[in-house]
């Protein structure tokens, strides 16, 4: 446990002093951890505790009241991606910004997870769900088009920055995202599916002619000799 005690205090002292403004301060007595590459003894310690299956299902809280529990996770991790999802949940279940036990507002849980890891590809397109379907669809575009920029040629981020953009009513860039993941390897029907639905969907345009394949059908040598220089 001391062991324990002293990777905590090593991982949170990356986070002491990060204020999120008007969201509080990311340090915290346990953590806070990385969700997406600390997933052993502390995620256990956390989960078994207080994101239970029970808690993730919004039936009831594991250690108190039912936000305190997904509170208490997110503090400890703040970009819990289920969580995140599940606070979300509580939220629209409950017609309000902030349900009971929650130290913070939805949109300042989302602010801490980016703040904290602002390369979390997955929490800012939760974030970008949650602010579309709040009335905030310019700011859910910023967070898309910044995760649009750093996914690269990884087809899971693609992929679901395609569904994303379906959800968000930008029918566009979902179908740019689709034929993109497809190159990529992508084989889900998902995404196409949902565009086929509302008549969105076009196929991939033909790939460019290789620029080697014009260049293969030039002499090697360059231009020919002359007639006259030829030997008899």
């Amino acid at each position: 446990m001391a062991a324990l005690m002293a990777l905590c205090f090593a991982s949170g002292a990356q986070a002491l002093n990060q204020e999120v403004p008007g969201c509080g301060n990311l340090s915290n007595a346990f953590g806070p951890w990385d969700y997406r590459i600390d997933r052993g003894e502390p995620l256990m310690l956390v989960e078994s505790a207080h994101f239970t299956p029970i808690v993730e299902a919004l039936v009831r809280g594991a250690t108190g009241k039912l936000g305190q529990d997904i509170d208490y996770t997110l503090r400890a991790f703040p970009n819990h991606h289920r969580a995140l999802v599940a606070a979300a949940r509580l939220a629209d279940r409950d017609k309000t910004p902030q349900p009971q036990g929650f130290n913070y507002s939805i949109d300042c849980y989302f602010e801490r997870a980016i703040q904290f890891k602002p390369e979390d590809t997955t929490a800012r397109m939760l974030y970008a769900d949650w602010l579309a379907r709040h009335g905030q669809r310019d700011i859910a575009m910023k967070q898309l088009q910044f995760v649009e920029a750093k996914a690269g040629d990884n087809p899971i981020t693609v992929y679901n920055l395609g569904l994303v953009y379906f959800q968000v009513g930008d029918h566009a860039s979902a179908l740019r995202m689709a034929h993109r993941a497809a190159a990529l390897g992508v084989t889900r029907p998902e995404l196409t599916t949902q565009l086929k639905n509302a008549g969105k969907w076009t196929e991939a345009p033909p790939p460019a002619p290789a620029a080697s394949a014009a260049s293969s059908a030039a002499p090697a040598s360059g231009p020919a000799a002359p007639a006259s220089a030829a030997t008899p």
